[in-house]
């Protein structure tokens, strides 16, 4: 994946708060053997870390860094996104982003912007207090991305996604594909999904992963406003297939037989590794957010 040297990144649409400390309240999910589960429960799970059981219960603001956050001094182009995972990550943001907001005024709707908080070991949000092992969520309570940036050693470490620039895009793709979902009141209406292979928790899962599948669709082709040119220059078929790879390395049925070492489909929340590659290529396949009607 390659992104165009020349395109101008906007930071504004990620909030650097990594090395901030939360504002009052404290995260009750600690490391080790605890913190391993609460990353396979709550990963890519799209909602805040109030609905895994995750927080102290009280409501959070968000941390903020303090002096200039380290992204808005470090990238400002396409080749600082060619060059840093971090810049690379807001590249990948602002491409979903600017795809999301014209697929939707095509379709005379209005997109509205999430930021994405890069953060470290701890955040506060309004769906509560978190550490960095509930994973990437999406916080329905403040519309915000949450991620912290280690995670993507994880992906690698402990669930053997092969890893590479388009498994990380994946993840961030999404979960704003929950975002979306969140816009057209699809997350509103699966609350409480339940559990198991054929549960509305599955289902919106499996949407988020066709949802980045679209994107990625239309990844090369979404034009960047600095440029007039696509943000994103080159995406090939060995992308493609890290994020296949990433999709179905946090399959539940993959999880579930690494660390449980046995299958247990009535506990599902996310599907299995073949589902979740399924969706995804099935977006990318078609480009159509409408082929992503996981719920028929």
């Amino acid at each position: 994946m390659q992104f165009d040297d020349d395109a101008r990144l906007d930071t504004s649409e990620v909030q650097d708060v990594r090395g901030s400390r939360i504002p009052g309240g404290r995260a009750t999910v600690g490391g080790g053997v605890v913190g391993l589960i609460a990353l396979v429960l709550g990963l890519f799970l799209g909602v805040g870390p109030d609905q895994l059981g995750l927080t102290d219960g009280s409501s959070q603001p968000a941390a903020t860094a303090s002096g200039l956050a380290e992204v808005e001094q470090s990238c400002r182009t396409g080749q600082d996104a060619n060059t840093r995972d971090d810049c690379r990550m807001v590249a990948v943001v602002n491409s979903v982003q600017d795809y999301w907001d014209q697929e939707f005024a095509r379709r005379d709707g209005t997109y509205t912007a999430s930021p994405t908080v890069f953060f470290s070991q701890q955040v506060g949000t309004a769906c509560g207090s978190a550490t960095s092992a509930v994973g990437p969520f999406y916080c329905p309570g403040d519309r915000k991305v949450y991620l912290d940036l280690e995670f993507f050693d994880e992906l690698r470490s402990k669930f053997g996604a092969s890893g590479g620039p388009f498994a990380q895009a994946y993840v961030v793709a999404h979960e704003y594909g929950h975002h979306v979902q969140d816009l057209t009141g699809t997350l509103s209406r699966s609350q409480g999904g339940g559990t198991g292979a054929d549960s509305n928790s599955v289902k919106v899962e499996l949407q988020a992963d066709c949802y980045a599948g679209v994107w990625a669709h239309h990844a090369t082709t979404t034009k960047d406003e600095s440029t007039g040119r696509p943000l994103i220059t080159s995406l090939t078929e060995a992308d493609i297939t890290d994020g296949l790879d990433a999709a179905a390395a946090v399959g539940d049925d993959r999880i579930q037989e690494r660390f449980q070492g046995r299958v247990t489909p009535e506990t599902w929340t996310h599907g299995s590794a073949q589902q979740r590659q399924q969706w995804f290529r099935e977006g990318y396949r078609t480009g159509d957010m409408a082929r992503c009607d996981t719920f028929r």
